[in-house]
């Protein structure tokens, strides 16, 4: 049990660096470290698909976190 938490928590991970990769993407590099414009802009199609499957992997791994915390530690 304790080794497919820590692998299934070794894959989001990676998914969520590859999502968020490819969400700042469209954004310039400079967005990645923190300088990006003020200028607001809705999110379509793929920007916003994308956006939504990182908000539910994050979510994903804060769960799988917290068991892997209780039932590792």
């Amino acid at each position: 049990m304790e080794a497919f938490i820590l692998i299934a928590q070794i894959i989001i991970g990676v998914v969520l660096v590859v999502l968020v990769v490819l969400g700042t993407q469209n954004s310039g590099a400079g967005s990645m470290f923190g300088s990006d414009t003020t200028v607001y802009r809705t999110r379509r199609g793929l920007e916003k698909t994308i956006y939504q499957a990182t908000v539910v992997v994050t979510a994903l791994f804060f769960i799988l976190s917290i068991i892997a915390a209780y039932v590792i530690g």
